[in-house]
């Protein structure tokens, strides 16, 4: 695995660069930001993630290794190839990622071009416990996170994902009312998945609605 770059920045283009490597030339792509910190002529550093597919070796650059970190744990989410989750990170940083994950915030993710609400969805269901803001100990968020913000955000998530506002509300307080202590954490990941295993539910078929449950 190649884990980072550093030589002399050969060319920067639009959505990639090439490193020069003692005379070889290696291209990367990265995102605007990513390139903007590259001058032609001066050395370079990149941290890389490579992508093999059958046909093709394709080279990601990040100026960070939390940058790289996030992109490969977007990777895991179904349906998130690696231009698409260059592309979250074009529109948001690292952390505001891993905030938006963790709070189950889907719409940060629909303002990435290309994400629309299911697949918003279906990155907040799949990355809930993954990515983990720095500085939140245990993965538990603040404690001044109130109930009406965590159920609003949760709320969110489960509409994207296909149910009603009025029924994703009823579940989160049918689901919970056993677990009191979970809604008193107001981990927005773990109550998510309470609710959705309340349901029945994985995720993937997202077009059910809990008024049809009757």
């Amino acid at each position: 695995m190649i884990s980072f770059l550093r030589g002399t920045v050969a060319h920067v283009g639009l959505s990639s660069a090439v490193i020069d490597l003692n005379g070889a030339g290696m291209s990367v792509n990265a995102t605007p930001q990513t390139l903007s910190r590259l001058r032609q002529g001066e050395e370079g550093k990149l941290f890389t993630s490579l992508i093999v597919r059958e046909d093709s070796l394709t080279l990601f650059g990040f100026s960070t290794d939390d940058e790289r970190e996030v992109f490969d744990v977007l990777l895991s989410v179904s349906g998130v190839g690696p231009r698409l989750a260059l592309a979250v990170l074009a529109v948001h940083d690292p952390e505001a990622v891993r905030v938006a994950a963790h709070s189950g915030d889907g719409k940060a993710f629909t303002k990435v071009p290309g994400i629309g609400p299911k697949v918003a969805g279906r990155i907040v269901l799949e990355l809930a416990g993954k990515l983990v803001p720095h500085g939140t100990p245990g993965g538990t968020v603040p404690a001044a996170v109130t109930v009406t913000a965590w159920k609003g955000q949760v709320v969110a998530a489960m509409t994207s994902l296909g149910w009603s506002e009025k029924d994703a509300t009823a579940s989160i307080d049918k689901a919970l009312a056993d677990s009191p202590e979970i809604a008193e954490k107001g981990n927005v990941a773990e109550i998510l998945r309470t609710t959705l295993r309340w349901l029945g539910q994985d995720g993937a078929r997202a077009g059910n609605r809990v008024g049809s449950r009757g």
